[in-house]
């Protein structure tokens, strides 16, 4: 018992440590957000609300480059989430020995990104834009989909669609009217996260976005290479708390389902 009880204690503060050695930049940055310094300077000598968020909403190249990343995370989280849907829906209950292999083909993205992507966009032409944004963030999105959504679908009674389907509703209309509703938390937990992946997704950026297309993630990369200016702080900061938001939201929305269940 007092085994079992030290191995607790043990794996507590271990977890502790961990979430707050992670927790630290974020802690950081928060303060230095509202530095009165020019630079970045840790303990920041003066605070003041007059700069660094004015800073990024008044410059153009900013306000471009957000508008930028929030179209492209926008359109691959809506691109990738009915696509994840369908591949999750097909390998779940398709018997065919291809289903297996797909699988892990679209699990790759997470393995095989940037140089990869760079290469085959570099030969299509789609580097520096847009839609290659957008179809890069959509490709690193879908196993996030096929994960949550697979979940979900392993666990599901798939008796009832059974039912619909032999009271004379076809494949399609069954799935919408029985089966998603069910499965509807997975479904908005897998687009927000796609959603907060293309947010922060930085090193496929730095490869395909540029130009007037350039991320805001890989904007501040560059400013950090060239000036340490505090508005990246302001950035990183107001990136943090949407991200938490997002996933708080997540959370409320899974036990609202887990309670209506």
């Amino acid at each position: 018992m007092n085994q079992l009880s030290f191995g607790r204690v043990t794996l507590g503060v271990s977890v502790t440590l961990i979430l707050a050695f992670l927790m630290i930049p974020v802690i950081i940055v928060v303060p230095l957000s509202f530095s009165d310094a020019r630079f970045l300077t840790f303990p920041p000598p003066a605070y003041s609300l007059r700069c660094w968020y004015h800073a990024f909403f008044d410059n153009p190249a900013w306000i471009d480059a957000a508008k930028t990343t929030f179209a492209a995370s926008s359109c691959a989280a809506l691109i990738a989430t009915p696509l994840g849907i369908m591949a999750a829906y097909g390998i779940q209950y398709c018997s065919h020995w291809s289903m297996r292999y797909l699988r892990t083909l679209l699990m790759l993205p997470i393995i095989i990104v940037a140089v990869g992507v760079f290469f085959v966009f570099t030969q299509a032409g789609y580097v520096n834009t847009l839609t290659g944004l957008i179809v890069a963030d959509t490709m690193l999105g879908l196993p996030y989909v096929l994960i949550s959504v697979g979940a979900d679908l392993r666990t599901f009674d798939r008796t009832q669609e059974m039912v619909a389907r032999s009271l004379g509703m076809n494949r399609f209309r069954a799935f919408m009217t029985v089966t998603l509703p069910q499965i509807k938390a997975s479904v908005i937990s897998a687009m927000v996260f796609v959603f907060i992946q293309a947010l922060d997704e930085t090193v496929v950026a730095l490869f395909v976005s540029g130009g007037n297309n350039q991320t805001l993630t890989r904007r501040m990369f560059v400013t950090l290479r060239d000036e340490i200016d505090p508005t990246i702080a302001a950035i990183s900061t107001m990136l943090t708390a949407l991200t938490l938001c997002l996933v708080m939201f997540v959370v409320v929305s899974r036990r609202r389902s887990a309670i209506q269940a």
